[in-house]
This record gives structure tokens, C-alpha cells and sequence, in this order.
């Protein structure tokens, strides 16, 4: 294997120093390191982390390859300085065997470029009707321990309990997407002043206050693990701040988006910025990013949702909601928390990578952990052009916007994915 000397880097912002990686682990961090045979990368002015987890990603593969490959995901994970992804069940077919969640698994090894763990269905076919083979999936080759409808909610109370009792056994979790299915049906986006305004049925903010509310409860009764997929209002903050506070066993996402973006956006009418749960208010955007600070909200999760063009570039009642997230993630993170290193580390690699238990991930460098790092400039500026997006898709919000940072390098197990900004497979 290759060595690489990092010089003059600060590791999660503090002060510059030296990291060498040898043999996939790094050997050592200390300044003034002397490695010949090493290659040298120069991180002045940049900032060292740990590789980033994504506990929330489409991959579209297999079925929709159109849209994105499981390749061309993880290129553009690594791109956005990703070290591990996991990826969503709502493929075509359904990942809800253990022999579809091995291909994805598989798929994700032959790409090389981030460590790709798949996520179960938690129903046969998403249809929320009988539970999916959750312990074959575990047992698979994959070792599934996140299952999730995503797209979908577990609306069924019985069936959900019984999911959560289910997965306590390997100590797995549901990751729940919270939208009470009857309060939402034709919405559109966010039920408020702008939705009254624009004619577009509205989708209620205790759509997904009140499932989460259900599920917290169902949680705390049989003692297993729930983990509420993209957090979008502040009532649902309020909720998992409670539950919290009772020591349930709750974790939250919030996506890049939900942080940044409000309802406002579709008075364009441009359905890249139709998503589900929609863009909420500017009140709920900053109750999003206080909970992100205290805790309350656990992680940074990108909800990466790749559509081909026909699924977007159409009206916006027949658009299919979601948006592009990977590429972009770490520089809205960077715009809303401002460089609080620690945080950025602890939201988008510690926390995901402890949830979904990612051996080797989610680790400071430090001599002897994996080398699973990203490298990033914090002065730098960049304008999101989609056309130059590693996805196969180019629904993205942030097109034309300037963001701050740029990933510079990504290693995965000491092995360059990215390096000078640019893909190296």
C-alpha cells in the first residue's frame, strides 16, 4: 500500500501539524515527521477530518440506474469528503431480502470509493403490511442493522411495535419517516401562508409531529432503538427533546436543506425544490439549527434523493420529490455553523458512524485508527455549477449558489478516493 505524508495540516482545527499514513492506519501525527518513501500532500490552510458518514443516502441501484449507479453515488460521496454512505432500501426491487441488500453491499466494495452499508426495508415492498426478513438481512453478508420505509412511514402503530421489538434483539435500529399518510394526502409542500398563497395543498407540520410523538412512545415502551429520519419542524424538536429528557432511545437527522432553505422557495415553482418533508418556515430552519448545536438533533444526514431529468424538469404537481445532497453537504454545513470544527466532526462522521456502528469510521487521526479522513479548505469559495456534479442526476438546490469550502482530498483506509479536488478512480 501507498504512504502519504500530510504536512502542515490541522487536524479537526487545531494547530498545524503532521500526519502520516502508512498501511491503511494512520502511523503517526506529530510535526516535523520525516517519511522518504512517503508522498507528500500539502495541507497548509487546510483543515483534517474524519472521514464524513452519511446515514441517509439513494443510491437508486438497482432499478433506477438512470438516475444513479451505486458507483456514481460513491463518487460523489467521496467527492463531498464521504467516507461511508448508507444506503435507502426504496430500490427497484425493494432492498428487503438478504440477497438484495448483499448486491448493494457487493456493488458498493467493487466500487471502492466509500465503504457502502445498506439499509433494510422494514416492510415487504415498502407496502407497510407484514415485516421484511429483518433477521436474514442482519445475518447477511451486509450485517444490516439500520431498517427503514423511508419514503414510506410505518403508519401501522402494531406493526411498527413489533418492528421495534424485532431489531432490539441484534440491537438494531427503525429509522422512522415520520408523515402520518392521512393528513398528507396531495400535499405539496409546507401548509402555511405561502401554500394559501400559491394555491399548492399544504402539508401539515403535525404530520410528522404526531408520528413521531407515536413512535417515541412505542420506543420507550419496548426499549428499543428509533432513529427519526430528516427532522423538519420545530415541533418535532420540542417532541425529541422530551423524549430525550426521559432517556428514550432516540437519535434525529436533519438534512443540508431542511438547515438552509425555506417554503419560500416555491414561489418559483421550480420543482427542484419540492422534497418530502417539504422546506419548512424560517422559524422551523432556526429551531433546526439550534437543535443541531445542543443535541437534541444528533447528525447531518443528506437525504442525497438523485432523480433522472424527466422527474423534475416538469410540473411541479407531477415532480418527484427530493434533491441532491452528497457534494454540497459539507459546505452548508460550513455556512451554518461557521467553522466550529469539532461540531462539523462530531454531526457529520462521530455520531453517524457510532449510530450505525461503522467500524473504522468516524475516528480523529490518531496513530493506529484507519486512515479515513477528509481534507478541507475552509477559505475556499465555490460556485455549485450542476453540470460539473459527480451524480448522474442535477437536481440540486444550490445551483449557481456560492457555498464556502471545498474538499480537497478524501482518503478511505489510506487510500486516496479524491485528491487535488478531483476523483482519482
Amino acid at each position: 500500500m501507498s504512504s502519504y505524508l500530510i504536512s502542515n495540516v490541522s487536524v479537526v482545527g487545531a494547530a498545524p501539524t503532521d500526519v502520516l499514513i502508512r498501511d491503511g492506519v494512520v502511523a503517526a501525527v506529530g510535526a516535523g515527521l520525516d517519511a522518504p518513501e512517503a508522498t507528500v500532500v500539502d495541507g497548509t490552510g487546510l483543515v483534517a477530518l474524519p472521514g464524513l458518514v452519511d446515514l441517509h443516502t439513494h443510491l437508486r441501484e438497482p432499478g433506477r440506474e438512470d438516475a444513479e449507479t451505486v458507483e456514481s453515488g460513491s463518487r460523489a460521496a467521496a467527492l463531498g469528503g464521504y467516507t461511508a454512505v448508507c444506503a435507502m432500501a426504496n430500490t427497484s426491487p425493494v432492498a428487503d431480502t438478504a440477497g438484495v441488500v448483499e448486491q448493494v453491499w457487493r456493488l458498493g466494495r467493487e466500487a471502492g470509493l466509500v465503504d457502502v452499508q445498506p439499509i433494510g426495508a422494514v416492510t415487504v415492498g415498502l407496502a407497510g403490511e407484514h415485516l421484511a426478513e429483518l433477521g436474514a438481512m442482519a445475518d447477511s453478508a451486509a450485517r444490516v442493522r439500520i431498517f427503514s420505509d423511508d419514503g414510506h412511514c410505518v403508519a401501522d402503530p402494531r406493526l411498527m411495535r413489533r418492528a421495534l421489538e424485532y431489531v432490539k434483539a441484534f440491537d438494531g435500529i427503525i429509522a422512522q419517516h415520520a408523515e402520518e399518510p392521512r393528513l398528507t394526502e396531495g400535499a405539496q409542500m409546507h401548509e402555511g401562508e405561502v401554500s394559501t398563497r400559491l394555491g399548492l395543498t399544504g402539508w401539515p407540520a403535525v404530520a410528522e409531529e404526531a408520528i413521531i410523538a407515536r413512535d417515541v412512545l412505542l420506543a420507550e415502551h419496548v426499549g428499543s432503538r428509533l432513529h427519526v429520519c430528516h427532522v423538519s419542524t420545530a415541533g418535532s424538536v420540542e417532541v425529541l427533546r422530551q423524549a430525550k429528557a426521559r432517556g428514550v432511545r432516540v437519535t434525529a437527522e436533519v438534512t443540508p436543506h431542511h438547515l438552509l432553505l425555506t417554503d419560500a422557495r416555491a414561489e418559483t415553482y421550480d420543482p427542484v425544490y419540492k422534497v418530502n418533508p417539504p422546506l419548512r418556515t424560517a422559524a422551523d430552519v432556526a429551531a433546526l439549527r439550534a437543535a443541531l448545536v445542543e443535541g437534541v438533533i444528533d447528525i447531518v444526514a443528506t437525504d442525497h434523493a438523485p432523480h433522472a431529468v424527466e422527474d423534475k424538469e416538469c410540473e411541479w404537481a407531477y415532480a418527484r420529490p427530493g434533491m441532491l445532497g452528497l457534494e454540497t453537504a459539507l459546505s452548508i454545513a460550513l455556512d451554518v455553523l461557521g467553522p466550529q470544527w469539532d461540531l462539523i466532526a462530531e454531526r457529520m462522521s462521530r455520531t453517524p458512524a457510532r449510530i450505525a456502528g461503522l467500524e473504522g469510521h468516524g475516528l480523529d487521526p490518531a496513530p493506529g485508527v484507519p486512515a479515513n479522513l477528509t481534507l478541507v479548505d475552509p477559505a475556499a469559495r465555490r460556485t455549485i455549477e450542476p453540470a460539473e456534479l459527480a451524480s448522474r442526476s442535477r437536481n440540486t438546490p444550490y445551483a449557481r449558489m456560492t457555498l464556502p469550502g471545498r474538499i480537497v482530498a478524501t482518503f478511505l483506509r489510506g487510500e486516496p478516493t479524491v485528491l487535488d479536488g478531483k476523483a482519482v478512480l
